[in-house]
């Protein structure tokens, strides 16, 4: 039985003092041990907030890795520099990234490499837009992304990786595609690890479903048998993450 997984996106949201008030606020919100709970914050939120969540069930993830050991990239953060503020979880690929930022399915191959080289779990970020989704192209798309961003990764490392499916139209929008589509797209993506690996390690992933994850439509996505947790943005700064950690309650 794979544990669910629900993580809160920060993105580019709470300064040190406001995400030390916020991880306050929610610790007994989401006290949850049947599920696994991140928070992946901003680089330079990531110490303060590991102190605020010391004791809790809360863990720190980072938004994003480059994936050199060091050197002359100026603003980029280090898998060495994540490790030792005790980073267990990166998210890696990112819509946002992508398309704001020139991320490509090779860089976030290069990123899950390095990652896995320092211990860090990736969530591996994959989705399509409105207009892919529309040309009927939406599961060869997703397939292309999984394929490549898990090259050269070994079935073990597989295994223990999370997979954060987010239908881009779905992002900050308010639209959440239903529970069978987020699932049809869920199954698929496990499908295609079993293609490239084999069924242990499709059994053994988790896939998460992200975009605009609210209170109200957690417990039925959550429900769907591919669906293992989700990544969650704007709802993840407010009390109403609680009830999402707590869906099954």
């Amino acid at each position: 039985m794979r544990k669910k997984i629900i993580a809160g996106n920060w993105k580019m949201n709470m300064t040190p003092s406001q995400a030390v008030a916020l991880v306050n606020e929610l610790k007994p919100l989401v006290a949850n041990d049947d599920v696994d709970v991140v928070f992946c914050v901003p680089a330079i939120d990531i110490i303060p907030a590991m102190e605020a969540a010391k004791g809790s069930n809360i863990q720190i993830g980072a938004e994003n890795m480059y994936f050199e050991e060091k050197g002359a990239y100026t603003g980029e953060i280090s898998p060495e520099m994540l490790t030792d503020a005790g980073v267990k979880y990166v998210i890696i690929g990112h819509s946002e990234r992508r398309e704001y930022f020139a991320e490509t399915d090779e860089t976030v191959n290069k990123k899950i490499l390095k990652a896995f080289e320092h211990g860090i779990t990736p969530i591996v970020c994959c989705g399509e837009t409105l207009t892919q989704r529309e040309q009927g192209i939406t599961i060869d798309w997703i397939r292309q992304q999984i394929k490549i961003a898990f090259q050269n990764v070994t079935a073990e490392q597989a295994a223990s990786a999370v997979i954060a499916y987010e239908p881009i139209w779905a992002i900050g929008t308010g639209k959440v595609a239903t529970s069978e589509q987020a699932q049809e797209v869920c199954a698929a993506i496990r499908a295609c690890i079993a293609e490239v690996y084999d069924e242990a390690t499709a059994a053994a992933i988790r896939i998460q479903y992200g975009g605009s994850v609210s209170a109200a439509s957690a417990p039925e996505l959550f429900a769907m048998a591919d669906i293992d947790g989700g990544l969650v943005g704007g709802a993840s700064l407010k009390p109403d993450f609680g009830k999402i950690v707590n869906y099954n309650k």
